[in-house]
């Protein structure tokens, strides 16, 4: 697959920084020959500070990884787990920093509508995933970041229990 394969990533993601709009690619030569072409004249510039600061990431040892996506694993299981107990319909999550919930079951029919009450009633922010389609879209599925502090995780949850014992008493 070396041959073929080419991988896109954020460093922003892989280090938890956010606010850092630094991509990186990886491929075979020949492939990274035509991405650098592309590349020239989709990209103005990047500031060297941070290209240094990624590649310096890039250097640790395989253990710093190795924690980070166990620490992750460990953050989408325990958010996982919180939702689940809340009754919240959890769809598996592989490979990314958000879980997607069906809101359905919940009598829930506008996931824009329903992340701004989140948002206004609870305080609790998730990205309605209408948002990725350009038509015929999912409108009943809303995706939360689980790449967060426990306590941040944990007051969420909080939150969103006391969504669910108002919603239920409705």
């Amino acid at each position: 697959m070396r041959e073929r394969t080419i991988k896109i990533s954020s460093a922003g993601k892989i280090f938890s920084l956010t606010g850092w709009k630094v991509g990186l690619v990886m491929a075979a030569p020949a492939l990274m020959k035509v991405l650098a072409k592309a590349h020239q004249y989709i990209t103005f510039t990047t500031p060297p500070n941070l290209q240094a600061a990624v590649a310096y990431g890039l250097g640790k040892e395989d253990s710093y990884f190795e924690g980070m996506r166990a620490d992750f694993q460990r953050s989408r299981d325990r958010f996982t787990e919180g939702l689940t107990g809340l009754g919240y319909n959890v769809l598996p999550s592989i490979g990314t920093y958000f879980l997607n919930v069906d809101i359905a079951a919940l009598g829930e029919s506008d996931d824009v509508d329903f992340c701004r009450r989140l948002v206004v009633e609870n305080g609790v922010a998730a990205i309605p995933v209408s948002a990725f389609y350009d038509k015929a879209a999912v409108r009943t599925v809303v995706r939360f970041c689980f790449a967060k502090r426990d306590a941040t995780l944990d007051a969420a949850l909080e939150r969103l229990a006391g969504r669910r014992k108002t919603s239920s008493a409705a």
